[in-house]
């Protein structure tokens, strides 16, 4: 007898789980507008939102100058969002937002639609062209509904965002760095510099703009090397202006002297005689 009451139990649980899998093939196959509607939102109110997408696809439609119609879209974009379908939610909300303009839910729409984008955006590592858009849709957002009580998280997946350009801009340029593409490596540093004044990698990217900068002069011609010595000088100077506890000083200091010591050893050049290398 005990081990029968398990037994029993899978049984019941079994049936009940067919029943409700055949009432929801009968919805799908059947006619009923009304009663697909009311299943559909039954479905999303409990969470079910792959049978409810499923339903509220084939009611859009249907309903169509309908009173129904509002609510079934937008809860069709979230259903679509909620499934993780990011592309196809923003498409939605975007959509709903033009076709209700007047609707009460229609700032809630523009902020899921940012918000769609804002999950749509890739690994820092990858291209970017999502992310920038998803800023875009955020700041829009913002400015339209400055008061807006989605504003705190609106802000937060816009610093989001920032923060991953900066990851893919810093990692960008420490990659010719790597690779030893000096004079690729202190143009990438420069615009890291002016597009992220504020960065927490901004004395990594100093000192290794100073250090490539460095090696860039060494490896030019002759005719170049005193300019590109004079702006390893000026990169440091910068350098220990804003950075005096670096735990580079030291390095930086030789390359600094070594620099000197070849721009006291070459003459200036007619910049017009000069060839860069």
């Amino acid at each position: 007898m005990l081990f029968q009451r398990p037994l029993v139990f899978v049984l019941l649980l079994s049936t009940l789980l067919l029943g409700a899998c055949s009432g929801y093939q009968k919805l799908l196959k059947s006619d009923d507008v009304n009663k697909k509607y009311t299943a559909a939102i039954e479905y999303y109110e409990k969470g079910d939102y792959a049978r409810a997408g499923t339903l509220l696809e084939e009611l859009i439609p249907l309903l169509k100058g309908r009173p129904e119609a509002e609510k079934a879209d937008f809860y069709f974009a979230n259903t679509n969002f909620q499934g993780g379908n990011y592309t196809l939610s923003a498409y939605y909300f975007q959509q709903f937002a033009e076709t209700y303009s007047s609707s009460a839910l229609v700032e809630e729409a523009r902020f899921m639609h940012a918000k769609s984008l804002f999950r749509d955006s890739p690994e820092f590592e990858l291209d970017q062209t999502n992310t920038y858009t998803a800023i875009e849709s955020i700041q829009d957002f913002l400015n339209q509904y400055p008061e807006s009580k989605f504003r705190p998280e609106a802000e937060n997946m816009s610093t989001e965002l920032q923060t991953k350009l900066e990851n893919k801009a810093f990692e960008s340029a420490r990659l010719y760095f790597q690779l030893r593409y000096n004079q690729a490596a202190v143009v990438a540093f420069n615009t890291f510099q002016q597009q992220f004044p504020a960065s927490a990698y901004s004395e990594q990217a100093a000192y290794m703009k100073l250090t490539a900068q460095y090696e860039y002069a060494k490896e030019s011609v002759e005719e170049k090397q005193r300019e590109r010595y004079l702006e390893v000088v000026a990169f440091y100077q910068n350098f220990i202006d804003s950075f005096p506890q670096s735990a580079n000083l030291k390095t930086a200091e030789t390359m600094y002297n070594a620099a000197r010591a070849e721009i006291a050893k070459l003459k200036p050049v007619d910049a017009t005689a000069a060839t860069a290398k």
